[in-house]
């Protein structure tokens, strides 16, 4: 399997949905603005969206795959099929029973989640509705998950990468076409949420069927596989997730602080998904069954060297993408969400937690490509000590952000807690000697670090006032912004081919 290839699939087909996102939160903007309705849909979308991540893209699949691996490599195809329909009856139950239990329990997890909609009983009251409704979508994306873990085990990464692209089309459709037909409007992107998860579990089914790996229910919960895959969630929970729980952590702060302060971080928390979906998602999930596979075939060095190749390619690609986020970041956000009722107050304020957020996307995308380094070998101990040490910064760096910056400092916190743990991360597979870095670091990131100033100070000549954006129309706006990016593309890739660097030493068959 040629990863280069691979990546490539992966990456262009997440382009995809990124795109379809933007548009999707383009039209939420223009259409509710950042106020009590948005506010209390992303806490509500947030707790099963937490779940999700947690549960189904974060520790199952961390501790499914690569045990799903070995059975494909070791145990052959029969042997492989009955872990698919055991693993998958299990997640099955489990599911159904949690959400169960969170839609009764809705007012209380609204009340832990976001504390400070207690005091405005309507915001409140909504988001307990609004969760009610969300709160099943996390049985289809955690199927949708367990199929997309097998899919890829299997090689075949564009589906499950493009798969995501319909639920940004039920929210689309949703808000532009059924939003008057609710009462009130918000409740559609609710209606929407759970469309969304049904149809991406339907459109892998008959993918998994082609491969014969379609799961049937058999209920063995005492099987040596569905026990060992359980053992590696529990840790892994937090090992995986530890970026998922300060977002709750922070919605909590954040809903003490003014109206409006939820909206912002979402939103400048979607700028930030863009790269670390088209790279870091993209890496991890073409990382870890090739990671899963090198380890039960005991070949070390290459196994080190995918995870060079790895780190190499984030910093090749993350380091210009967070220097746009932080120039460009009015222009990103003018173009993208400042329509109809998201007025100039809430730019500014959503400018101030995407600059913060850029400082740790390099580390975020790293967690996601040395993460696997830990997780491929099955050893969830030291990700899960590492991801509390984390947890506890970030949380103190909360603590001491929140009164100076306000929702920025909540953003600067999560993003120095994501460096934090890469660096332990790294520390660890050095320490252990599970990564040992090929020749010519430093002068790659010389290099890639001069490109970078280079592009910076390109984009910030080239961007012109920033009272334009504001001002200029949606076709201006859009024109100007695709000029920057391919003006930054261009000076960037310029730069590093002329101190010397060539795609073809990126390569990997």
């Amino acid at each position: 399997m040629n990863l280069f290839r691979a990546l490539a699939t992966v990456s262009g087909m997440t382009f995809v949905s990124r795109v379809l996102g933007f548009v999707r939160d383009a039209v939420i903007a223009g259409t509710f603005g950042a106020g009590l309705a948005t506010d209390a849909f992303f806490v509500a979308f947030r707790i099963p969206n937490l779940l999700r991540r947690l549960f189904a893209e974060g520790a199952f699949s961390q501790a499914f795959v690569p045990i799903l691996s070995e059975y494909k490599s070791q145990n052959g195809a029969a042997e492989t099929k009955r872990l698919v329909d055991r693993v998958a009856t299990v997640l099955l139950l489990a599911l159904a029973a949690a959400t169960a239990l969170g839609v009764a329990a809705a007012p209380l997890i609204v009340y832990v989640s976001a504390p400070g909609f207690a005091a405005d009983p309507e915001k409140f009251e909504l988001t307990v509705t609004l969760l009610r409704i969300t709160f099943p979508y996390i049985v289809f994306i955690s199927l949708v998950s367990l199929a997309a873990g097998i899919l890829n085990t299997w090689g075949r990464f564009a589906v499950p990468a493009l798969t995501p692209t319909l639920l940004n089309v039920a929210f689309i459709a949703g808000a532009l076409f059924l939003a008057p037909c609710f009462d009130p409007p918000v409740l559609v992107l609710a209606w929407a949420v759970l469309a969304g998860g049904a149809l991406q579990l339907a459109l892998q089914v008959p993918f998994l069927a082609r491969i014969g790996m379609l799961p049937r229910p058999v209920i063995a919960p005492r099987d040596p596989g569905v026990r060992r895959v359980l053992l590696l969630m529990g840790p892994a929970v937090i090992g995986v997730s530890v970026g998922q729980i300060s977002l709750v952590l922070n919605t909590i702060f954040a809903s003490f602080l003014q109206t409006g302060s939820v909206s912002w971080l979402y939103y400048a928390d979607r700028l930030m998904e863009f790269p670390s979906g088209l790279l870091g998602v993209a890496l991890g999930t073409i990382l870890l069954p090739s990671l899963a596979k090198l380890h039960a075939d005991n070949a070390r060095d290459e196994y080190s060297n995918l995870l060079d190749w790895g780190l190499r390619l984030t910093f090749l690609l993350a380091v210009p993408a967070a220097v746009a986020l932080v120039v460009l970041a009015t222009p990103l956000i003018a173009t993208l969400f400042a329509y109809g009722r998201f007025g100039a107050d809430d730019l500014a304020m959503t400018r101030q937690a995407l600059v913060a957020y850029s400082v740790g996307l390099v580390g975020l995308i790293l967690v996601k490509v040395l993460a696997p380094g830990f997780y491929a070998r099955q050893n969830v101990r030291t990700p899960v000590r590492i991801a509390l040490v984390t947890l506890a910064a970030t949380q103190a760096m909360n603590a001491v952000f929140v009164v100076p910056l306000a929702h920025a400092g909540l953003a600067l916190a999560i993003a120095l807690g994501a460096c934090l743990n890469a660096g332990l991360l790294y520390r660890s597979l050095r320490r252990a000697e599970i990564f040992r870095p090929l020749r010519g670091w430093g002068a790659f990131l010389a290099k890639v670090a001069c490109a970078g100033g280079l592009m910076a100070a390109a984009l910030a000549f080239a961007m012109g006032p920033e009272p334009w954006w504001i001002a200029a129309s949606w076709r201006l706006r859009a024109a100007a912004l695709a000029g920057l990016v391919g003006l930054g593309a261009v000076v960037y890739f310029a730069a590093l081919w002329a101190l010397g660097l060539r795609a073809r030493h990126f390569i990997r068959p």
